[in-house]
């Protein structure tokens, strides 16, 4: 039976009293963003309908400067545009961080996932990935042993350069998570490692850049992994079982503490 409009049968009205509601997130506001790309020493201006920004967010933009990070520097959001004139701001970096954090030389590591996940950290380098992007990746039987990185077959003028960028910390950021691992490492762009990695061998082992052959980041990240197995073995062994992520110090620092206003810090 129909009800009049406006009411509703008893039976109905008990049954939306004792169904819980469940709150909708609010969309962002739209805003004209002024972001800031330091490595080119220019501002230009985006519409942003994707996320809450404020003053200091680190973000991605579409366009030419889609590879360059930004930081926010202003946010109008009293405007009337043309939105096809404008490139959108597609990436904002998540850099809440909160959890136990130890020193291991040169990096901040957790031993929980969910604090440095490679997620995360991710958007503090590069882009978000776009829809409908294809990748392919293949293996050979390539393998060595951590303690015998001689073994990696670089030459040793590219061994050199990784241990060079290994020495620079460019090694911004590792994760490994029981037998697989990877590495974001800062190189004219920033670019990502991944491995296996088995009572202390390593295979399949790759890296997002145009090189076909064993490359300088991944001469790096394994020279970072190798020095952070080894301090976290004689410090923090007791705490690593299985999973560890590291974030290199003023990374940190630039992404999740330099622009905040409140928190605290224990030493």
């Amino acid at each position: 039976m129909k009800h009049p409009i406006g009411f509703v049968s008893e039976e109905e009205n008990n049954r939306m009293e004792h169904t819980p509601v469940t709150p909708q997130p609010s969309l962002p506001k739209k805003s004209l963003v002024q972001v800031y790309f330091p490595e080119r020493n220019q501002t230009l201006t985006y519409f942003n309908d994707q996320f809450d920004l404020k003053q200091g967010d680190f973000v991605f933009v579409e366009g030419k400067l889609e590879k360059e990070r930004g930081i926010v520097r202003q946010v109008l959001k009293n405007f009337k545009i043309k939105v096809a004139d404008y490139k959108k701001v597609i990436g904002l970096a998540d850099t809440n961080v909160t959890g136990q954090l130890y020193i291991a030389g040169s990096h901040f590591v957790s031993f929980e996932p969910e604090v440095l996940s490679h997620e995360k950290v991710r958007t503090w380098y590069l882009p978000p990935e776009k829809d409908g992007e294809e990748y392919a990746t293949g293996y050979d039987d390539t393998s060595f042993m951590l303690e015998k990185l001689s073994d990696m077959k670089a030459s040793p003028v590219i061994f050199e350069r990784g241990r060079e960028y290994y020495i620079e910390d460019r090694v911004v950021y590792m994760e490994v998570d029981e037998t697989y691992g990877r590495a974001i490492v800062k190189g004219k762009h920033p670019y990502e490692v991944e491995f296996g990695f088995f009572d202390g061998g390593i295979c399949n082992l790759t890296c997002s850049c145009p090189c076909g052959y064993t490359c300088k980041h991944e001469v790096a990240a394994m020279l970072q992994l190798k020095d952070t197995l080894e301090k976290i073995e004689k410090n923090y062994a007791h705490l690593h079982d299985g999973y560890f992520a590291a974030v290199e110090k003023s990374a940190l620092f630039r992404f999740v503490i330099q622009f905040r206003q409140t928190g605290s810090i224990t030493l």
